[in-house]
């Protein structure tokens, strides 16, 4: 009797360790959608034809440890000397911000987008919800600096995964103008925290992946804290969020708000869940990010 409980003592410890070293996998490594599958996603949603019209080129940016960033740069029919980058969500790819990109162009700018790495045409890798994200956006930003020289305006946009990189790279303080942060999170921990209980997982699975992810991937899941890049930071932040975001809660946009030094304001979309908001109320949506471009950034006209 004593042998088949240490037995089954032992099946469990080792069901217990695979699943431990499994989770970070889980984690970081989640599938990511298709170019094809992001595209018909957004096409089911909104008149994405504006897309097909645009000027394009399409070129490579080395990031951080020289790891290659696929970028396509989308032309204004209007000739312009303001530019944004967007960066979109886990999972997603440079297709996901499509749903941004037509109001950035109404507005004069003229877009760059691309894969965060891991997703879309870059090379599979495990992602670090900021940390090696944030110093590919910054050679990202460097780039687009030196290969558009008539720069008068540089913006940040980003949703969920790409807002927390568009803050994080502000702890290197790049040469950019404004951010607009679209539900954010303020550290990765709460949101699988939370995630966890929601799903009626023991919470302190938070810890064992944090330990075992260490082992796997050499990084910590606790240090993925985008808000503590807002200590002293004094370029504008616009946080948007949907109020009836589950995964997010809109509190991660208030809290970085909070955090940084200089201006800014958070709006709640009612009725919007995760990365919804513009797709919700893209009149209100619209509305907000005109009046801070207007009233809170410096040089911009339309």
């Amino acid at each position: 009797m004593i042998k088949i409980l240490l037995i089954i003592v032992g099946i469990l410890l080792v069901i217990f360790v695979l699943f431990s070293f499994w989770l970070p996998s889980y984690v970081m490594t989640g599938r990511r959608q298709t170019i094809d599958e992001a595209w018909a996603w957004q096409s089911e949603r909104y008149d994405t034809s504006y897309y097909n019209d645009l000027k394009k080129t399409d070129y490579i940016v080395r990031g951080y440890e020289d790891y290659e960033l696929h970028v396509e740069y989308l032309e204004n029919p209007e000739p312009t000397d303001k530019y944004m980058i967007l960066s979109h969500g886990y999972t997603d790819n440079h297709i996901g911000t499509l749903k941004y990109v037509k109001m950035y162009l109404d507005l004069g700018f003229n877009c760059v987008i691309y894969d965060l790495r891991g997703h879309g045409d870059n090379a599979s890798t495990f992602t670090t919800y900021g940390i090696c994200e944030g110093q590919d956006l910054k050679a990202l930003i460097e780039d687009t600096r030196s290969r558009y020289g008539n720069i008068s305006l540089l913006g940040l946009h980003g949703e969920s995964l790409g807002a927390a990189t568009s803050i994080t790279v502000l702890k290197y303080k790049p040469e950019i103008d404004f951010v607009v942060a679209d539900c954010g999170f303020s550290d990765i921990e709460n949101v699988l925290r939370g995630a966890y209980t929601n799903n009626h997982v023991p919470s302190f699975f938070v810890d064992v992946a944090n330990f075992t992810g260490k082992i796997r991937y050499h990084y910590s899941l606790l240090e993925m804290r985008p808000v503590e890049s807002l200590n002293d930071n004094t370029i504008p932040i616009l946080f948007i969020h949907g109020a009836d975001d589950s995964f997010i809660l809109p509190k991660n946009s208030q809290d970085m708000a909070a955090r940084t030094s200089g201006y800014s304001e958070v709006h709640l979309i009612p009725g919007a869940e995760h990365a919804m908001s513009i797709l919700t109320d893209p009149v209100k949506y619209r509305e907000y990010v005109t009046a801070f471009l207007n009233e809170h950034v410096a040089g911009y006209t339309k």
